[in-house]
């Protein structure tokens, strides 16, 4: 008995007119697409993008090598060097991030004890090259120059959830 209602089932194009149905259901209903330059959708306080080294209010940077954010990156996409100064304090000579390999976990945000490193809700930048995707401690500091009052309100913003 089965067999003869596949058949006429499949002989009506019963599931044609189904998926037709659908698709004049949502033909005339109101169209939500966002024209992404003009329009921005609302983004997520927990948003990770564009990686940023953040600095104390007196200007020092913040990380004092520590490593454990290039120890608990899965991609390996972090290099530090670091070296220890006069007053016996250690600092980082080198910290590089190799965007192309990160995978935007945010672990190394989590491991910091310091809150130097952190992701920032910038989401629009992009690179030409390979190169162009490697940031350098330089380059990182910069960006938390930039934006630090944001990534401190986003901080803040975000405080209650930790």
């Amino acid at each position: 008995m089965t067999a003869v209602k596949d058949f006429f089932t499949s002989f009506m194009l019963t599931e044609l007119l189904k998926g037709l149905r659908l698709t004049g259901r949502y033909f005339f209903a109101r169209k939500i697409t966002v024209l992404y330059p003009e329009e921005k959708t609302p983004m997520s306080p927990r948003f990770r993008g564009l990686h940023a080294l953040r600095r104390y209010p007196n200007g020092e940077e913040r990380c004092i090598a520590c490593k454990l954010c290039e120890a608990v990156c899965p991609a390996l996409a972090i290099t530090i060097e670091s070296d220890k100064r006069a007053d016996g304090t250690r600092r980082t000579t080198r910290y590089d991030i190799d965007l192309t390999k990160c995978i935007f976990c945010g672990f190394c945000e989590e491991s910091c004890p310091v809150d130097s490193i952190v992701e920032t809700h910038i989401h629009e930048y992009h690179g030409e090259k390979r190169g162009d995707l490697y940031f350098t401690k330089e380059m990182l500091l910069a960006i938390g120059d930039r934006y630090e009052k944001e990534i401190a309100a986003n901080r803040e913003a975000d405080a209650r959830y930790r």
